[in-house]
């Protein structure tokens, strides 16, 4: 009889282990007329990943299931491709560019976006939606009190005098290949008197306390605005575009007949300043992505 027991616990095992190992560790897929909508951990993400949720709920019968917090867009793609998720919220074109694609930087913006487009439906049977109409690129800014000051409006402008300026930059950047410091001053022919690697959190309440000069942010960060910072024009195009669109699996497209054009409302409907608005009122005011979402979408009428 003991051996009966561990016979079926060991097969227990094992058909779990088989189970399990069928898709990402957490995920198994949406039910039936269900949807599973992908959300980076960012608030960002978790906002547009509420905003694509509530917009088909708001449409049609389709229940949405929200998978949150995976970890990176690779993390996102693979998820896609298992079948785990049906719709991602946030893919950014310069990420998939060189992780999905594993293909070069490109500099100009509709071309990058042109390129996932056509290379998402040939490769993976996905669409790769219009932008949603911001993108969340890195970007040098300084406090609007230098800037006036200066006259400061590209980054161009700082080559003048950027041997007596303080940069602050996330770490990661300082030792990027590519599009990091090293890359920058091969682009722009300069260099800063002193740079401070800091974590990328803390750069806005620097610049705002004149304890650093430049600081290298995120454009959809809401901290930029809080802090009246002004973000400079990137005039070599150093940083490949990272506009920001929402990817659906066709079959689930063909599947769920209209939610190709309820997803296509969203097109061009958040600019980078109304995206930094929302991510305030989820990292400052400490707002929930649901909540924040919710509100903004009756604003508009759903895009009715």
């Amino acid at each position: 009889m003991l051996k009966i027991y561990k016979s079926l616990l060991v097969a227990l095992v094992s058909l779990t282990v088989f189970i399990s190992g069928c898709s990402l560790p957490g995920l198994s897929g949406p039910a039936k007329n269900t949807v599973a909508v992908g959300t980076l951990g960012t608030s960002e993400s978790q906002i547009m990943g509420n905003i694509v949720r509530l917009m088909i709920e708001h449409y049609t019968d389709v229940h949405v299931e929200m998978v949150n917090n995976l970890g990176s867009s690779i993390v996102q793609h693979k998820a896609m491709m298992n079948g785990d998720v049906d719709i991602t919220a946030t893919r950014y074109t310069g990420t998939d560019l060189a992780g999905a694609l594993g293909m070069e930087p490109v500099k100009d913006p509709q071309e990058a976006l042109e390129i996932v487009q056509r290379e998402f439906e040939e490769r993976f049977d996905q669409t790769w939606f219009d932008s949603y109409g911001f993108a969340n690129s890195y970007a040098f800014t300084v406090t609007r009190e230098l800037a006036e000051k200066e006259n400061l409006n590209t980054v161009s402008d700082l080559k003048a005098f950027a041997s007596e300026l303080k940069l602050g930059v996330d770490n990661s950047w300082l030792k990027r290949k590519g599009d990091g410091y090293e890359g920058f001053v091969l682009e722009y022919g300069f260099e800063f008197g002193k740079t401070y690697p800091m974590q990328i959190g803390l750069v806005y309440q620097a610049a705002a306390n004149k304890k650093m000069d430049v600081v290298l942010a995120y454009t959809t960060d809401g901290r930029i605005k809080a802090f009246d910072l002004k973000v400079l024009e990137d005039d070599k195009y150093f940083f490949p575009p990272y506009d920001t669109s929402v990817v659906a699996r066709n079959d689930v497209l063909d599947k769920h007949p209209g939610l190709r054009d309820i997803l296509q409302k969203l097109a061009g409907a958040i600019d980078t300043e109304k995206m930094q608005e929302l991510n305030y009122a989820a990292d400052g005011e400490m707002k929930e992505p649901l909540i924040i979402a919710k509100d903004f979408l009756e604003e508009h009428n759903y895009f009715e």
